[in-house]
């Protein structure tokens, strides 16, 4: 793993105490899936840190500081790349300073893939419900902490979460689809869950697949469920709790689609 911290757009070698970051999760981070030395979908990831930053109101490094400082830490293989971004240094409170931000660039080995369809968990911590971080991908993700705990002690791949209304929203680190009635339809992240890449590299593809909110009833009515995100692809779900899914031609089919959308899938 390699390691790269700056300070505004200037390399340093520690993290401060007195991080936001660390104290109060103030700030965003993106996981990029990279090949050979490439970033296939970095112009997505950095409109998605760039809305997250203005709607928290934090001054990011220009793009090509940022772009440049990823691509020193980049082999000629495939890696997982994480950018988090923080406000920066301040002091105790939750006021924000007016330091520069923090950046911290590290690599990663890509997770292996599945050997089988994913086996998923109804989670029972619910996913936080905030209409001004909804969709960004901020720093305070307990809710994921508790729910992937849940999937750990259950034994499950992943987990599925809802809200308080007891819609779905998403797993615990991805997004999800659901194939029912001939159509692809996934939860809208109007008021909680993470507007994922992969998602939106879905949409447009499928092109008349829905945005529309999810219950329990709808995922075990489906005819097919799978994960996405930008590291791991297109997952297939075998099982949610007792309700099995069995193998489904669109699943496989929506795979091989999405295989084409990024080079850095394709590692076959």
């Amino acid at each position: 793993m390699k390691i790269l911290i700056l300070q505004g757009e200037t390399p340093i070698s520690t993290l401060s105490a007195m991080d936001r970051g660390l104290n109060y999760g103030d700030g965003l981070f993106e996981t990029l899936l990279t090949v050979n030395g490439n970033i296939p979908w970095w112009p997505e990831h950095w409109q998605r840190l760039s809305t997250g930053a203005e709607r928290l109101g934090i001054v990011l490094p220009s793009q090509e500081v940022l772009f440049r400082a990823a691509e020193g830490l980049l082999k000629q293989q495939r890696q997982v790349l994480k950018i988090v971004v923080t406000r920066g240094v301040s002091g105790r409170g939750y006021a924000p300073g007016d330091g520069p931000a923090t950046s911290v660039l590290s690599t990663h080995p890509v997770p292996d893939r599945a050997s089988r369809a994913l086996q998923l968990h109804w989670c029972s911590t619910r996913v936080s419900e905030n209409a001004a971080l909804a969709g960004i991908k901020h720093l305070n993700r307990l809710d994921n902490v508790l729910a992937r705990a849940e999937c750990q002690k259950n034994g499950s791949d992943d987990g599925l979460m809802c809200d308080s209304q007891n819609r779905v929203v998403c797993a615990t680190a991805a997004n999800v689809f659901i194939y029912r009635n001939g159509i692809w339809a996934t939860p809208p992240v109007l008021n909680s869950g993470i507007a994922g890449i992969a998602r939106a590299r879905l949409l447009g593809m499928l092109g008349n697949a829905r945005i529309e909110p999810l219950t329990r009833e709808h995922v075990h009515s489906a005819d097919a469920v799978v994960l996405c995100n930008a590291v791991r692809g297109i997952m297939g779900v075998e099982r949610i709790g007792e309700h099995r899914f069995p193998a489904h031609p669109e699943t496989a089919e929506l795979e091989r689609q999405f295989k084409a959308l990024n080079p850095a899938f394709n590692d076959d």
